[in-house]
């Protein structure tokens, strides 16, 4: 790592220099970032993740972050001295754990971000998909994978119904950066936990966002060598679902980021949150830290 106080006045010139055509490019445009993994639970990557997202906005670009929760639902359950109960993937999810989604997603890890946001000089609000009548869910059907007429019951899990972004655009239009947990609710005032991944796609594409920015624990998609493919397209990602290259958590990601990508959104970027302001990178700079998943 070069310190940054030996970098030459001239070449750090350059290396902002660099930046404009990617900032003139997406100057006014809606980005959406998913916000997961260790850049959610590494303080020092917190610190980047939120410099990154008020620099993006104080540049012109409009970063709305959706963010997960898994591990911090995972401790208080565990506190509670609840068993986190997982059928194919999804977290069984009673009246009980949902009270529990709902104030660790909505209460402590939201606002947390806020915090972090507003700290590095944003003006961060926490939404979530209640406020503004955003996210209307019904309870997700859940086949058994191997045999299509088996049901399972997970509870309060959701299924997107339909997304009214009205209040993510008017916050948007005053200078303020949404933060918004994955909570939806049904025809009869329910509250659903929905996948976060799945609503960040599904707002990038409602929103008709230039950018669908996934924050994992992965380098991105790799091949069957372990070598991450950088740039891949919708009909190259169905050949990789076909051999089983892409399996395991991968699948519920790139299968939203794929339908985001077919739907409008123009770039998909499934990126390493590990590596320190990969945001900035991945968006301001010709290096590839990650996968980008183009509509074509």
């Amino acid at each position: 790592m070069t310190d940054i106080q030996t970098i030459a006045p001239r070449d750090k010139a350059e290396i902002l220099a660099q930046a404009l055509p990617y900032i003139r490019k997406f100057h006014g445009k809606t980005l959406v970032i998913k916000y997961g993994g260790n850049a959610m639970t590494d303080p020092a990557l917190q610190a980047d993740f939120a410099e990154d997202v008020v620099l993006l906005k104080l540049v012109g670009m409009n970063p709305v972050v959706v963010h997960g929760g898994g591990p911090q639902i995972e401790t208080a359950l565990n506190r509670l001295g609840k068993k986190g109960e997982f059928i194919q993937g999804m977290r069984v999810t009673d009246a009980e754990t949902m009270e529990v989604v709902e104030w660790v997603l909505a209460g402590e890890v939201q606002q947390d971000i806020v915090g972090l946001i507003n700290q590095a000089g944003g003006k961060a609000v926490g939404l979530t998909g209640r406020d503004g009548g955003m996210i209307r869910a019904q309870k997700l059907k859940m086949v058994d994978n191997q045999d299509p007429n088996k049901e399972y019951d997970v509870g309060q899990v959701g299924d997107i119904v339909s997304i009214d972004p009205s209040v993510v655009k008017a916050l948007q239009d005053d200078a303020f950066i949404p933060v918004i947990s994955p909570i939806g609710f049904g025809e009869d005032n329910e509250s659903y936990n929905i996948n976060a991944d799945v609503v960040a796609s599904k707002l990038a594409t409602v929103l008709k966002a230039e950018k669908l920015v996934l924050l994992t624990n992965t380098p991105g998609v790799l091949d069957k060598s372990g070598q991450l493919l950088t740039d891949l397209t919708a009909k190259r990602i169905d050949e990789l679902f076909a051999d089983g290259t892409i399996s395991g958590g991968m699948l519920p990601k790139i299968a939203g980021a794929l339908d985001a990508a077919k739907s409008g959104v123009n770039a998909v970027h499934i990126i390493d949150g590990r590596v320190p302001h990969a945001m900035l990178l991945e968006i301001l700079t010709d290096q590839a830290y990650g996968t980008m998943i183009r509509s074509h």
